[in-house]
């Protein structure tokens, strides 16, 4: 198979994921935590090119269109780090080629909060050890590989509440500076429903130091989400489930200040803004 140089520029692929794509795809957003959507032009062949992102494997969708000329061709769909910097050239590797595409800046903004269990903020050697082997586990998870076709990419609230604390925070916990916030929190009461925001299969589930009770559920080509402090699970790993399933209940276990749910999207090993993923 004979791979052209890819030639689609940055207004070009834009417009295309845009024009032939809208409400099949999460809403693009070049910046630190969003998402790229990156054509990867050139490539004609009957199934996916494997392509990778700073060595994780990204998710890769088909799709057809005039703009194509009715060949199948297909888009990586690439989360962005929240520590990549502005103005950054980033690239993806497909078929042999490089695709690259540059990010804008955007400032989050910070948050202040004040943890009255200090081993929260300050753990000791054992509690750090313990975290260490959790976030193992977790990392484990982000990084799981399922090869569906057309993984579910827009998504339902799984709980009902105000937005309490958005994505992508500046946080300090008692005026400490510690990792931007990777999700987004709603505000829901002590036992309040949780359900799954999209069909998949339970990856995980557990009690962690800082997440509290959590459940990572697998969508498909690299694209998890993550349900933390959670009250109770109702469900373990390998389970089926189909949007609006109950995976539990509110909680307020872990590093918290009150009963919420604090849930994370991940795309290929990076958390990136639940926001994107809504489809309304």
């Amino acid at each position: 198979m004979r791979l052209m140089k890819p030639l689609v520029t940055t207004s070009l692929a834009l417009i295309l994921s845009t024009a032939l794509y809208a409400g099949d795809l999460p809403k693009e957003s070049r910046v630190p935590g969003g998402i790229a959507v990156v054509p990867l032009s050139g490539i004609v062949s009957a199934s996916a090119p494997k392509a990778d992102f700073r060595g994780n494997r990204v998710m890769v969708v088909s799709a057809t269109g005039t703009a194509y000329e009715n060949q199948t061709r297909w888009l990586a769909v690439v989360g962005i780090p929240l520590k990549a910097k502005s103005a950054q050239k980033l690239v993806i590797s497909a078929g042999g080629e490089k695709y690259p595409f540059t990010i804008e800046d955007k400032e989050y903004k910070a948050q202040y909060l004040t943890i009255k269990n200090k081993k929260h903020v300050n753990p000791d050697p054992e509690q750090v050890k313990r975290w260490r082997r959790e976030k193992a586990e977790m990392v484990g998870a982000f990084k799981h590989w399922d090869p569906i076709a057309q993984p579910p990419v827009t998504f339902a609230l799984p709980a009902k509440g105000p937005f309490s604390s958005p994505f992508g925070l500046k946080r300090f916990f008692n005026k400490q500076p510690r990792n931007p916030h990777s999700g987004l929190d709603i505000a829901a009461p002590l036992g309040a429903p949780i359900t799954a925001p999209a069909s998949g299969t339970v990856l995980t589930t557990g009690n962690y130091f800082f997440n509290g009770n959590t459940v990572i559920m697998d969508h498909g080509q690299g694209l998890t989400t993550m349900y933390c402090h959670m009250s109770r699970i109702d469900v373990k790993p390998g389970d089926k489930l189909k949007t609006g399933d109950t995976l539990g209940l509110i909680g307020k276990t872990g590093r918290v200040t009150g009963p919420h749910l604090h849930w994370s999207v991940s795309l290929n090993n990076v958390r990136v803004d639940p926001i994107l993923f809504l489809n309304n």
